[in-house]
């Protein structure tokens, strides 16, 4: 049975989408994916199709960059919810300049009051090197907070690298 609340790190392209994917498709239908990316131009208008067609009609994704939290308060008791991804959401609530420390407690209540399963995205930004310039050390230091916050309250945290998951707490189920 997958917990009630999962987190899954890794960093870009190490296979943690495809492994949160896999450990939603274990668990019962139905299955929401909730994506917080926008689309600005056609490169991601395309990785977002292909991405559809790959998760096939036993999902209903909701887009929502940004008020994540009240679809989160909405959805089914008896639903597994992928959300992807937290980094996504991050960055949306810093280009709109929303006061991150209310954002993030929203989506940590929300993720602490949704009904359903959660499996939370998202990438591990602090195996990197110092960024140059300040927006992007603000970034990473605002992810790494989020990160370690929904760490906190999550039963299963994995690490995912090079495709392979590394149980950082919990089990898998």
């Amino acid at each position: 049975m997958l917990p009630k609340l999962s987190l899954i790190l890794g960093g870009a392209a190490s296979g943690k989408s495809a492994f949160a994917e896999k450990l939603v498709m274990a668990a019962p239908q139905p299955r929401f994916y909730i994506a917080t990316a926008q689309t600005f131009d056609d490169e991601m208008r395309q990785k977002v199709q292909k991405h559809l067609r790959q998760r096939g009609p036993d999902w209903r994704t909701i887009e929502e960059p940004l008020d994540t939290a009240e679809v989160l308060r909405d959805l089914p008791e008896d639903a597994t919810v992928l959300l992807d991804c937290a980094t996504m959401w991050l960055s949306n609530q810093m280009l709109a300049e929303n006061d991150l420390a209310t954002e993030q407690a929203k989506l940590l209540d929300a993720l602490q009051a949704c009904p359903a399963h959660v499996v939370v995205v998202s990438n591990e930004v602090g195996l990197d090197v110092v960024p140059e310039n300040a927006l992007a050390r603000r970034f990473r230091d605002a992810q790494g907070a989020l990160n370690q916050a929904i760490a906190q309250q999550s039963d299963l945290a994995v690490l995912v690298v090079a495709g392979l998951p590394m149980v950082l707490k919990g089990e898998l189920p």
